[in-house]
């Protein structure tokens, strides 16, 4: 399993058009634009790819070296990106110069001892372009100008960040090692979990929200001899004193540990609910194709009659239609029920996400498939399937050939999905069918 993604930060006081480079970099309007500074408060973050090379993007608050709270709350963010952050691209403005906050963030950014690219930004003409060199005495190297609103320059950069990639991604030693992680809204208990997992205090536990700092990976064995990883997922790392709202600043720490995870849990808090916060996160695991369990826990602090269990189910499927495939488990950290079958499940999940099915079944049960109903039609058109593959796993990816791949309709393709399901044993894992035309 590789390693986690390279997380790119890009920091530089206001109004030098980091939200525009930003959305740039990763091909869609995502971070707010607008010409005056403080739009971009909290972090905002987005997985790119260049040259097949996949990252994780921060675009950061301006930073001002004043005293007013609001810009010392996003001074401070733009720390933590700055800490977290493999790769630092400072953003300056060549149409003001350079100015003593750029000096004072060059500073900032010296002593963090991470690689360092400079971009001077809306280089739009070639008088502007003879100008970058005046930020050479940033003593951050070769300034790459670039013009976010026009795209000048923003593949060199590109290749420029993609340099300091590793050259290869790290391998786990051992394939066979299951990493999984908990993940989920502060304060349902996740850390509680891994305790109560290990039946010793190997996490802080604490109800105060925010209290895990530091993700703390934990290796066990269970009884049958298989080796698991677990991952607790934690906020930010904490660096000096910083004050913020957890709830929207363990974004990126959550991520890596998806991106780290074979199989994630996602936490839900009996006591309070799903709420919008629980989506979020669980559809970063679903997206990134990871295999999923649907843990409610604190089953122990909530009153119960003979309807609970099945009207919470039934919410979980109803705000988690996305997740259909995935198990939900009532347990609880604090008197263990249940706890006990979480390994074995997480082990059946494994395998299911890394199981192969040879192409004359897989072929066999698309047959019986379109026999059962018959593909869709479109102006006298009608689909034609001709055969299937699978190409990848974890998680499962099978290819689909057809003769249009505009007349395969999404329900068409959710049905096949459901009959690849009701065949083989896909449970806790999504499936993902890549449609082609046959050449």
């Amino acid at each position: 399993m590789s390693k986690n993604m390279p997380v790119v930060a890009l920091v530089g006081r206001p109004n030098v058009g980091k939200s525009t480079v930003f959305n740039r970099l990763v091909g869609e309007r995502i971070s707010i634009v607008e010409d005056f500074p403080g739009v971009t408060r909290d972090r905002i973050y987005a997985k790119g790819k260049w040259l097949g090379k996949d990252y994780r993007l921060i675009d950061t608050g301006g930073i001002e070296m004043t005293n007013e709270p609001m810009m010392k709350q996003i001074r401070y963010q733009a720390e933590i990106a700055i800490d977290e952050a493999d790769i630092i691209v400072m953003i300056v403005n060549v149409r003001e110069g350079l100015t003593n906050e750029d000096e004072a963030i060059a500073h900032l950014l010296h002593r963090s001892n991470k690689p360092i690219i400079l971009a001077v930004n809306k280089t739009d003409n070639p008088e502007q372009r003879q100008q970058i060199y005046d930020y050479y005495s940033l003593g951050l190297g070769e300034p790459i100008g670039i013009s976010g609103s026009h795209g000048t320059g923003i593949g060199d950069l590109l290749d420029e960040i993609i340099s300091h990639f590793p050259t290869e991604l790290e391998e786990n030693e051992d394939d066979e090692v299951i990493n999984f992680s908990f993940i989920g809204r502060p304060n349902v208990g996740k850390s509680s979990l891994v305790n109560a997992l290990l039946n010793e205090k190997r996490v802080i536990v604490s109800n105060v929200e925010g209290t895990t700092r530091e993700a703390v990976d934990t290796v066990f064995i269970n009884d049958a001899g298989r080796e698991f990883t677990m991952i607790d997922t934690a906020g930010i790392r904490k660096r000096g004193k910083v004050y913020e709202n957890t709830e929207k600043y363990s974004v990126l720490r959550s991520l890596s540990a998806i991106d780290r995870s074979d199989v994630v849990c996602v936490v839900l808090d009996a006591e309070t609910g799903i709420r919008e916060q629980d989506k979020h996160v669980a559809g970063y695991a679903h997206e990134a194709g990871k295999g999923i369990i649907i843990l409610i826990n604190k089953w122990d602090a909530i009153e119960k009659d003979n309807h609970t269990y099945d009207k919470f189910i039934e919410d979980v499927r109803t705000e988690f239609k996305y997740l259909a495939y995935a198990p939900v488990i009532a347990v609880s950290a604090m008197t263990g029920q249940r706890l006990e079958k979480l390994p074995a499940l997480i082990e059946e999940i494994y395998d299911n996400r890394h199981r192969r099915i040879q192409s004359s079944v897989l072929n066999d049960v698309l047959m019986d498939a379109i026999a059962m109903n018959p593909t869709p039609s479109d102006k006298g058109r009608r689909l034609k399937i001709y055969y299937m593959t699978q190409v990848a796993v974890g998680p499962p990816t099978f290819v689909v050939f057809v003769n249009d791949t505009e007349l395969m309709h999404f329900s068409y393709e959710r049905f096949i999905e459901n009959q690849l399901r009701d065949s083989f044993y896909f449970d806790g894992t999504p499936i993902h069918l890549i449609i082609r035309e046959r050449s």
